[in-house]
């Protein structure tokens, strides 16, 4: 019990529910605090470790640690660290206690053994993290929040019927490699492939994200998709599939985030983007890969984050991130730029940033095993990120058309929060091994080959020309204030046009149908009042013995009922 105490997910989700209780003052304290316990904690226990319970007759492992799981829980608490940090300006109660549990439960999958318990902490992280997208407190918030909880209960509930097929099969809930060949494994695969945000399963990623806070885009973009990404590795590794989908989830979404206009809808692309890498090298499934994948899962969710707390820097003090009317304000927030810069940096795998380091095994491994159609995908989708990310991002933010702001730089607490995040994307690409003795498998690759730094070099340097180019020419797409669809125009256009077409047609009937709501409201109240109204016969006074009769009456249907 004392080692189940100390799981760090669980300690992250008691500290969540004792925030909505402390004083504001005190709370900021506690929100920095329970991080920091749940990274100690952690680090107390081996590198293989596992907590077994028979519950009801179910063999359940709520905890278990091994080097896959063991690097993606450390990032996912050092991501909850730098988001409490960056979240202490804020004032919102609910989001400084949701952000928490949302991590815990994040964390809570990644180290379950079971996937009775993976699902449980799978919807505690569903409904934690729509919470944090309404505290966006606005209307599009609202309505975003709802559509990605729809997706993601849809996900919980495949979990749960695969789970319960999975058991009844094998006689197992131990969540092992999965069988995407049997009915139960396609099932969970979906679940997990909503959450991983796979083409045309993708759209709430776009949708909700940047519909959050400044603070709460941080928190979303750490966790929900590396948890899909780890249980991906853990459940679906070497399932060739996965290459061809992680291959075009690096490439369709280079072009909708070109033409985007709101940066931090850009960045939701290009996590799009970098996902496909990871999905990749779970596909390819040899060792190499699989630490490939857990690598640039860590140095992602670090510079990815380091992006949206700049962007949520800029949205905090000016308030909007739409290129269109941002500009000039590397004058005012100097330090938000650079901190921005080595994001973008670190994103497009530029030499000595942890981007580099990480992606790199990815396309080793890949042609390694020679899947030269997909290593020439990969590194098209490496330009594309470069250039929208890279690129667009932090020039439209901080340098192009100046827009003549002029605002005071980001809180310090937020300066502080990208610093940590910014200085770790530079110690882990000028000290690979840091990260490399953390992986889950034990190997031999050297980043810094001459091969390797020219390839990135000429990538980045020619992306940069490319851009120059197209902008100085007129002929680089404008930012225009609209809204883009790519798949959501299937369900979003035709069904308001359905809803349409039925209000018109409807509409001579509505007048009647409203009488007929009303007339049978009235009639309804009227039975009611009859029945149970101060004239009602259960109104009137009843002796004791009555009342115990009919106690006792109520008492016994309740009892059959349950016991049937």
């Amino acid at each position: 019990m004392t080692n189940i105490f100390m799981h760090p997910g669980i300690i992250l989700i008691l500290g969540g529910i004792i925030l909505l209780f402390l004083p504001k003052t005190l709370g900021k304290v506690v929100t920095l605090t329970f991080p920091v316990i749940a990274l100690l904690g952690f680090l107390q226990f081996p590198r293989e470790f596992a907590i077994s319970l028979n519950v009801f007759g179910y063999e359940l492992a709520p905890l278990l640690i091994d080097g896959l799981s063991w690097i993606f829980t450390l990032i996912f608490i050092i991501a909850a660290i730098i988001t409490a940090l960056y979240s202490l300006h804020s004032r919102d109660r609910t989001e400084h206690a949701a952000i928490p549990v949302y991590a815990g439960s994040a964390i809570g999958a990644v180290l379950a053994g079971d996937l009775l318990t993976l699902f449980i902490f799978w919807e505690i992280s569903a409904i934690s993290s729509t919470i944090i997208i309404w505290m966006g407190n606005a209307d599009r918030s609202k309505s975003a929040g709802m559509r990605y909880l729809f997706v993601h209960i849809t996900s919980g509930l495949l979990l749960l019927l695969g789970s319960i097929l999975h058991y009844h099969n094998t006689q197992s809930l131990a969540f092992t490699a999965m069988d995407i060949g049997t009915l139960s494994g396609m099932l969970i695969f979906l679940a997990f492939g909503i959450k991983c945000a796979f083409p045309l399963l993708h759209n709430w990623l776009q949708d909700a994200y940047p519909q959050a806070s400044a603070v709460g885009t941080v928190a979303l973009s750490a966790f929900t998709t590396k948890l899909a990404v780890y249980c991906l590795a853990r459940g679906y590794a070497g399932t060739e599939s996965l290459i061809w989908i992680g291959a075009i989830m690096t490439a369709f979404p280079i072009f909708y985030a070109v033409i985007e206009n709101d940066l931090r809808k850009v960045l939701s692309y290009s996590l799009n983007n970098q996902l496909g890498f990871m999905v990749v090298g779970i596909g390819v499934g040899t060792t190499l890969a699989l630490n490939g994948t857990a690598a640039h899962a860590f140095a992602h969710i670090l510079y990815k984050a380091l992006l949206f707390m700049s962007m949520g820097a800029v949205l905090h003090r000016v308030g909007t991130v739409k290129a269109s009317e941002l500009g000039g304000l590397y004058k005012s927030m100097p330090w938000t730029t650079v901190f921005c810069i080595i994001g973008a940096m670190s994103i497009s795998a530029f030499p000595l940033l942890s981007g580099f380091i990480s992606k790199g095994i990815i396309l080793f491994a890949v042609a390694e095993e020679g899947h030269w159609i997909v290593w020439l995908v990969l590194l098209f989708a490496s330009a594309g990120v470069l250039h929208h990310s890279g690129i667009k991002v932090p020039f439209f933010s901080f340098f192009a058309h100046d827009q003549g702001f002029t605002c005071k730089e980001a809180p310090l607490n937020m300066l502080i929060a990208m610093g940590v995040a910014a200085a770790l994307c530079i110690l882990l690409g000028v000290y690979p091994s840091v990260l490399y003795q953390w992986l889950p498998y034990s190997m031999e690759f050297h980043p810094y080959t001459f091969d390797h730094v020219i390839t990135q070099l000429q990538l980045f340097f020619f992306a940069i020309l490319a851009f120059t180019v197209l902008y100085r020419n007129g002929w680089y797409p404008p930012e225009l204030k609209s809204v883009n669809l790519d798949f959501d125009w299937f369900y979003r256009k035709p069904v308001n046009y359905a809803v349409r077409a039925l209000a018109a047609y409807y509409g001579s009937k509505l007048s009647e149908l409203q009488e007929l709501k009303q007339i049978t409201a009235k009639r309804i109240t009227a039975f009611i009042y009859t029945a149970h109204g101060p004239k009602s016969s259960i109104a009137r006074g009843a002796s004791v013995g009555n009342m115990v009769i009919w106690v006792a009456v109520l008492l016994s249907a309740c009892l059959i009922f349950y016991y049937f």
